[in-house]
């Protein structure tokens, strides 16, 4: 466990041997040098109440792991499954099913660590499963408005009911969960899962648990009203007086990684060049503002890219589908993405994650685009 003294340099070697830490950091450096008298505007261009929820919703759900609680439901749930395959059908399942109503990193946020404990226990294929489960909050969370930020952003544009933005998205993510799933039943054979007993003894911290749970949805609410920085000194404030060493066991790396996206992504949306290249794309065509919602998002994330395009385009229809399509693909694509790479701790997931993601970035598109003009 890291103490206070080993935090920092152990943060510094963590950061060191993250390539896409890295290359955010050479990007950033590059556009300094391009145009130094911008390094004032840089704290301006992170969305801080975004960082201050992230930030939350790792301390709670680290919270809930430190808890032992995990250890034991994945016990429970590997007593109710028999295969590799049920088992990865069900936490897909669970990942798509709270991506509808969660937000896609905070389905992330519960069913990874739930996973994880799960492989720990039984002979399971890790990095896989999470691969799969990002795959599944990508696709899950498109069906309504509160399941990811570009569709919070678009309803709000649409000024349409939940009811009607829902129908809209409903036959994409019906094929595409159709899609996912078989392609799991394919991935993972049906072989008796291997349970290790000797992983049976870790304890429950129910004073941990408690406070993690209680704190959930009161952090949750006060987020959802604009509150996130202050929802989060609070609750800073009280893990330091319950349990001070959660604080620093939650990944500080990926909350650098995300402040860096949204200060590399949004001086590269400045420059000119981007502005003029946006210009000739002729996005009064729905078919190219389709194909640039996926395109774009491979670039600079399905968020900003439905930021970006609703400045050229009201067709929300098309750039919802366009955008959420555009969470498949590059690991970029979609935040989430990012999140559960970073949660699953193998370096080479990346690798892993893409050999699955980009023929299904393809086959999603295809099926986008004939479910909006065919």
């Amino acid at each position: 466990m890291a103490t206070a003294a080993q935090f920092l340099p152990q943060l510094a070697r963590t950061l060191g041997k993250d390539a896409f830490f890295l290359t955010l950091l050479a990007v950033l450096a590059v556009l300094t040098v391009l145009a130094p008298g911008q390094i004032g505007s840089y704290p301006s261009l992170v969305d801080w109440p975004t960082i201050a929820a992230l930030t939350g919703l790792l301390l709670l759900t680290k919270g809930v792991e430190n808890s032992g609680a995990l250890h034991r439901l994945g016990l429970w749930a590997i007593a109710r499954v028999n295969t590799q395959r049920s088992a990865a059908l069900c936490l897909v399942l669970a990942a798509a099913l709270l991506s509808t109503l969660l937000t896609n990193d905070v389905a992330l946020f519960v069913v990874v660590p739930l996973t994880l404990g799960v492989c720990r226990i039984a002979r399971l294929p890790a990095t896989r499963l999470v691969v799969f489960e990002a795959l599944a909050v990508n696709a899950g969370s498109a069906l309504t408005p509160i399941g990811n930020p570009q569709n919070l952003f678009l309803w709000q544009l649409s000024n349409s009911s939940f009811g009607h933005f829902v129908a809209h998205m409903l036959p994409l993510v019906v094929v595409l969960m159709v899609l996912l799933l078989a392609l799991t039943v394919a991935s993972f054979p049906a072989r008796p899962m291997h349970v290790n007993l000797q992983e049976n003894e870790q304890p429950l911290d129910r004073a941990l648990l408690g406070v993690s749970l209680a704190l959930y949805v009161p952090f949750l609410l006060l987020t959802d009203l604009h509150h996130a920085p202050w929802a989060l000194a609070a609750l800073a404030l009280i893990f330091l007086l319950v349990r001070r060493r959660v604080l620093l066991q939650i990944d500080w790396g990926l909350l650098l990684v995300f402040i860096l996206m949204f200060v590399d992504l949004r001086l590269l949306a400045g420059q000119s060049l981007v502005h003029g290249w946006m210009g000739r794309l002729d996005l009064v065509q729905p078919q190219h503002l389709f194909w640039t919602g996926v395109g774009v998002s491979q670039l600079i994330s399905n968020v900003p890219a439905a930021i970006a395009l609703a400045e050229y385009s009201h067709d929300w229809r098309v750039i919802a589908y366009g955008v959420n399509i555009g969470g498949f693909g590059v690991m970029v694509g979609s935040l989430a993405n990012l999140i559960a790479l970073r949660m699953v701790g193998d370096r080479r997931a990346w690798l892993s994650f893409h050999a699955y993601s980009l023929p299904f970035l393809a086959v999603a598109g295809i099926v986008g685009y004939a479910l909006l003009y065919w």
